[in-house]
């Protein structure tokens, strides 16, 4: 069971566990645990606010790592501590499906996927909701992202917001959540920053209070990196790097392992500094130019998925995040129908990469979010 020091919670975890208390609906909830400390916390504060709660590990790989048997065993050990139910959900076909075909097909074709709002979407919170409701009669779903979700009032829409520590927002990759599941999630941990979470995890006695951070993804994690997993999934393909009018700089060993605005680790030697800018999949070649010549004012964006608010039927400004760790951009969205837009930023980017997420905000309210197109 949970055993606390005698120093009271910080103000941020006390309001946290007050507004559990009062949140709308029944108090029956299952939790995803991934065994890391952030869903840890998530299950501890549920338990703290009186909700009755069931935890639920998704078994996506085998072997080591954080999602494998070292999560798995950390997740159970904890609903152990916590005297709650635990269950282990076996997902390795659907992952290895959704996730880990998605990416080998993308990265062959000189496009970089984004598999964490796929798996999000795909793998995680319907799926899981799914068997919750299925198997437990539970309708709601609690995990440790750092998000939030405004409720509906007056028949609109719940709205999706940022978590409020902006260094660990995990927002954008819900971005492609069905707007039907936001009133059934829980974010407990939307109003606290990880500096918190940790001093809580510690001040509870938390097993996985000091664990380290796994990476953002997965797959990398378990590999040892994202070059490892994609070398064990694409046979090596050697071909040119080049400028935009052809010239050949230097010699790659797979598309795979380039993004666009890539600017590091390129192999070649150039007069000044120069960006990834186009993959040619058909021809082989990463095609490479310097900075004046790598930005771009606009991309189109499919896939479209509206969550806090309606799809709008005129252009309107938005702001835009083209990666997860870039930040909000000033740009002008105008719909294009059949879930596409396009958008025109006000500066040059130089990291619109298709296959990841743009993904639109109005402040701390993400409106919702496509892929970028490669047209």
């Amino acid at each position: 069971m949970i055993t606390a020091s005698a120093a009271p919670p910080g103000a941020a975890v006390a309001a946290a566990v007050e507004r559990l208390r009062a949140w709308p609906g029944e108090h029956r909830v299952a939790v995803g645990l991934s065994g890391g400390v952030d869903s840890s916390l998530t299950a501890a504060l549920l338990l703290q606010a009186g909700w009755d709660l069931e935890g639920v590990t998704l078994w996506l790989m085998s072997g080591k790592g954080a999602c494998c048997a070292e999560g798995l065993v950390d997740a159970a050990g904890l609903c152990e501590q916590l005297g709650v139910p635990h269950h282990i959900v076996d997902s390795r076909e659907t992952f290895a499906r959704e996730i880990v075909g998605l990416l080998v097909e993308g990265y062959s074709q000189g496009v970089t996927p984004l598999p964490c709002s796929r798996c999000n979407r795909s793998v995680k919170f319907g799926p899981m909701l799914d068997w919750a409701e299925r198997e437990r009669g539970l309708s709601r779903l609690a995990t440790g992202h750092y998000a939030r979700v405004r409720p509906a009032t007056d028949g609109g829409r719940p709205q999706l917001l940022r978590g409020v520590d902006r260094h660990k927002d995990q927002s954008y990759f819900l971005y492609d959540l069905p707007v039907a599941l936001l009133d059934r999630l829980v974010f407990p941990l939307g109003e606290l920053t990880k500096a918190d979470t940790r001093a809580e995890a510690a001040r509870l006695g938390l097993r996985t209070a000091s664990k380290p951070e796994s990476q953002d993804l997965c797959l990398a994690d378990h590999h040892g990196s994202m070059r490892a997993f994609l070398d064990a999934h694409i046979s090596a393909r050697p071909g040119e790097i080049v400028l935009s009018d052809g010239q050949v700089l230097g010699h790659h060993d797979g598309i795979e392992h380039f993004t666009i605005g890539q600017r590091r680790g390129l192999g070649v030697a150039w007069r000044e500094p120069l960006h990834v800018v186009r993959l040619e999949a058909a021809a082989n070649r990463v095609v490479v130019a310097p900075r004046a010549e790598a930005g771009r004012l606009d991309c189109r964006v499919q896939a479209i998925n509206w969550v806090s608010l309606a799809p709008p039927d005129g252009p309107r400004p938005v702001e835009v995040q083209v990666r997860y760790r870039s930040s909000p951009e000033q740009a002008l969205l105008t719909p294009r129908g059949d879930g596409q837009a396009e958008l025109a930023f006000a500066q040059p980017q130089f990291s619109i990469a298709p296959g990841q997420a743009a993904v639109f905000y109005d402040d701390e309210v993400l409106l919702g979010g496509g892929l970028i197109s490669s047209d």
